[in-house]
């Protein structure tokens, strides 16, 4: 059994269990709370007090591209790492864009914690940080997008690690009225229809998890 320690809502979370759904891998979220993820319990399977982390059968990993990969290599099923060499490339750079640049302070990171994290505990909304996080945001959607103009995938014709990834947090963003906008009309439209016609997105929502719970 592989659990996944990490609070409901984060994308991070939802790529892990998205790719144990897809890879046919025993698992189960073990829902952290508010400040859960700077206790020492949890600060001895992630030393830096961030989520994901993951024990299976006694091995622990931290780090969201880390735990995508490992699950991708000890899972059923066909691969979802391209063997050829530029499809592969295409999927970690996509991978690197969320990580680096959608995640970021200053861009979807502060519209998507204003517009549904922070009202979700109570916390104030920041329309100047809302409105400083949008030419950003929007850079990083016109990017993505351009990763889909010629494939249905961002690293072609099926499915990867880097849609999982990416998915999760597009997904997240078009949650907002601003990130809803910013995606409409271009190829991450039908590219998240995609996604959510699967199982394992339909069944990793914040909303079904919270149910599940």
């Amino acid at each position: 059994m592989l659990t996944i320690y990490c609070a409901a809502g984060s994308p991070y979370g939802r790529a892990a269990l998205v790719v144990c759904a897809e890879k046919g891998v025993p698992h189960r979220l073990e829902p952290l709370g508010p400040r859960m993820s700077k206790t020492s319990e949890h600060l001895a399977r992630h030393p830096f007090g961030r989520m994901p982390a993951i024990d299976h059968d006694g091995f622990g990993l931290y780090e969201t591209q880390a735990i995508l990969r490992y699950v991708d290599a000890v899972g059923q099923g066909p691969s979802l790492t391209p063997a050829d060499p530029r499809a592969a490339a295409r999927m970690n750079q996509a991978m690197g864009v969320i990580d680096w640049y959608f995640f970021a302070d200053g861009s979807a990171k502060s519209l998507v914690f204003n517009r549904l994290v922070g009202p979700k505990f109570g916390l104030p909304t920041s329309e100047e940080d809302v409105a400083a996080s949008l030419p950003r945001t929007k850079l990083c959607v016109e990017v993505l997008s351009g990763f889909l103009e010629q494939t249905p995938y961002v690293a072609g014709d099926s499915l990867t690690l880097g849609d999982i990834h990416a998915g999760c947090h597009v997904d997240f963003l078009t949650d907002t009225p601003e990130g809803a906008e910013l995606v409409k009309g271009t190829a991450l439209e039908t590219w998240l229809e995609r996604l959510r016609a699967r199982p394992s997105f339909q069944t990793t929502t914040w909303d079904a998890l919270l149910k599940a719970a």
